[in-house]
């Protein structure tokens, strides 16, 4: 055999592998996009039902884990949308609108949610100050402003055929994001590890338990943030340096987004002590 058709065997294998290894990520995409929609979306859809209804601390206190959810709703969508789009490739200009939505909603808001706690834990008299729900819906309409850009961005730039820009603008927006929610959490922790003067013995052992909630619960949604943007931001600065596109990278992204996707509602659930209810 000539030098030449071995080249054509060895040029056909490798296509044939790197054809086996997309579809097999396809497959592992579309299961995990699956599961998203199927428990996802009447999850997220039963918090915002708790929260309109009034459960828990009202709409008011949970306004930015109720537009979380509207968010994390949208996220659903776009699974939904993607699986559907294999066989309907019409509607990938919708799909790539909502691919704004899905990598800028759910870091604005959960981003949103820890400068609210830094503020009440840290300036307790800033939150106070405030703490009315016209300013959560102010800030609230201005993330939702700047997810609507990033839809419009993400469409942008498809439509000039430079979609590698995508890898290091998210990857830059997710370090940031990252950034200042472990600030805030870094900080919080360590406010809610002092002990307040002039305590008794009875608030002290109560504020303590409060303060060993709080911990936990703050530990466990700095783990989840971590989960959700440290793959992302690993598999931009390959493709940036590399100026390749790795699939196993992005893949294991995708599944840790979606599966992290499912703390903040199980927090709320535990929270409101509806979680105990679903079980049953």
């Amino acid at each position: 055999m000539n030098n030449s058709a071995v080249n054509f065997t060895t040029s056909e294998t490798s296509k044939d592998s790197i054809t086996d290894s997309f579809w097999l990520w396809e497959i592992v995409k579309i299961c995990v996009f699956s599961i998203n929609v199927l428990f996802g979306f009447p999850t997220h859809a039963y918090v915002i039902w708790l929260i309109i209804s009034g459960t828990g601390s009202g709409v008011a206190s949970e306004f930015f884990n109720l537009n979380l959810s509207v968010c994390e709703i949208g996220t659903c969508l776009n699974c939904f949308l993607y699986i559907v789009s294999l066989c309907f490739p019409s509607i990938s200009n919708l799909l790539l609108f909502l691919q704004g939505l899905v990598f800028t909603g759910r870091p604005l808001f959960q981003c949103l949610i820890c400068v609210e706690r830094y503020l009440a834990v840290v300036h307790p008299v800033t939150f106070l100050k405030y703490k009315s729900l016209r300013y959560r819906v102010i800030c609230s309409i201005l993330s939702w402003m700047i997810c609507l850009g990033s839809c419009f961005f993400c469409l942008f730039i498809d439509f000039i055929k430079h979609s590698q820009i995508n890898a290091p603008v998210f990857s830059l927006q997710f370090l940031l994001v990252l950034s200042i929610q472990l600030f805030c959490l870094v900080a919080v922790l360590r406010t809610l590890k002092q002990s307040g003067p002039g305590e008794r013995r009875g608030d002290r052992v109560e504020e303590n338990h409060m303060k060993k909630r709080a911990f936990h619960l703050i530990l466990i949604s700095t783990v989840s943030m971590t989960i959700i943007d440290v793959p992302f931001i690993i598999a931009g600065l390959i493709t940036i340096l590399t100026n390749q596109y790795f699939n196993f990278l992005w893949v294991t992204g995708v599944v840790c987004y979606v599966a992290a996707g499912f703390v903040q509602p199980v927090l709320y659930l535990q929270r409101t002590r509806k979680l105990s209810c679903l079980c049953v």
